[in-house]
């Protein structure tokens, strides 16, 4: 079993059921959320010991694992050789495997599918028709698995993507929402379901995890989280922040608003960060602030897409791979470069 499990919140740090400070730093290994759907396999890449090992070499000690919530159900579609059971079994393999080298595993629900879509994209928010069977499946999974850490949704954007009152009241308690579809698809809206109601049902489950609750504007924003925080009878709720150079609070003046005041009551993870131009100008003052706060940060991601480019005026570019390949863990660009060379001065 990995030396940290049990993680609690006492006041605005996390600890384990020894009493030691914890502080997240690791990657995101995207290809969980999108590979079972599309019919391919579980992961982009290789999760054999191996590539484990490969991440160990940068000092990491999470990794943030996104899942598929129809792959997870065997539900709306999902192809059978990767969904249902066959799925579940795939991601509690990794998990063990990620314990094995004392790496904390962070759940995140990444793509959801209502009214019976396959689950292929983001949504604003989790929905009624399946959402909650997730979680509760997801938390009796891993009842006894106190190592692992829960993010009930990944990057919410309730009306219309605005840091709105009712953005934030649909946050936390659920409404109507405009489906995310693709472009030969026709609109619709779905019945969303809040962070209260997922909390509820994890600790409905006798769960104890330690579950992270990022705010709207895709979780960049987080002007309303403290005053629209759910009820958990544990007091055992932490934030998830995800900070890209193309979100709104990408600066050091914005981070001494309001993420500071929010880091002073509750710790904070910024559980995605990432710069789309390659370069580490944003991302080396973003690490700096969230080490002189205790916060953790996960950097997105450990794939191997090719190599790093921009995004142009002529396309969307390929900028997010931190590695070359996943036996080397070469970093792929300065940003990557940068990241790396910041995790090698701590301790795993």
């Amino acid at each position: 079993m990995p030396s940290r499990t049990g993680f609690r919140v006492v006041g605005n740090q996390i600890e384990d059921a020894a009493g030691e400070r914890v502080v997240f730093r690791g990657v995101n290994r995207s290809g969980s959320e999108y590979r079972c759907i599309q019919g391919h396999s579980f992961f982009d890449g290789p999760d054999d010991e191996e590539s484990v090992q490969a991440m160990k070499s940068w000092n990491i000690n999470a990794v943030r694992v996104p899942l598929n919530e129809s792959c997870w159900l065997d539900v709306n579609g999902a192809p059978p050789e990767y969904s249902g059971c066959n799925y579940k079994t795939a991601i509690r393999d990794y998990v063990n495997l990620l314990h094995r080298y004392d790496i904390t595993p962070i759940l995140d629900l990444h793509w959801t599918g209502p009214n019976g879509a396959p689950a292929r994209r983001l949504q604003p928010l989790p929905n009624r028709d399946h959402s909650r069977a997730f979680w509760f499946d997801v938390a009796k999974t891993f009842a006894d698995d106190e190592a692992v850490v829960f993010e009930p949704f990944n990057e919410p954007f309730p009306d219309q993507n605005r840091d709105t009152d009712l953005a934030w009241r649909c946050w936390r308690d659920g409404c109507t929402q405009n489906q995310a579809v693709g472009q030969s698809e026709e609109p619709r809206t779905y019945e969303a379901v809040g962070m209260q109601e997922l909390v509820d049902v994890i600790r409905g489950t006798g769960s104890k995890h330690l579950i992270l609750l990022g705010g709207v504007q895709y979780s960049n924003g987080l002007s309303q989280i403290l005053a629209r925080l759910p009820h958990d009878p544990l007091g055992n709720l932490a934030l998830a922040w995800h900070v890209y150079n193309t979100n709104p609070c990408r600066d050091v003046d914005c981070w001494n608003g309001v993420p500071l005041g929010v880091a002073a009551a509750l710790p904070v993870i910024a559980t995605e960060l990432g710069q789309n131009d390659c370069t580490a100008t944003m991302v080396t003052p973003l690490l700096q602030w969230l080490d002189e706060h205790s916060s953790g940060y996960l950097a997105w991601t450990w794939n191997a897409y090719g190599m790093c480019r921009p995004p142009s005026a002529t396309g969307r570019g390929s900028p997010w791979s931190l590695i070359t390949d996943y036996a080397s863990a070469t970093p792929n660009s300065d940003y990557a470069q940068v990241f790396r060379d910041h995790l090698a001065g701590f301790d795993p």
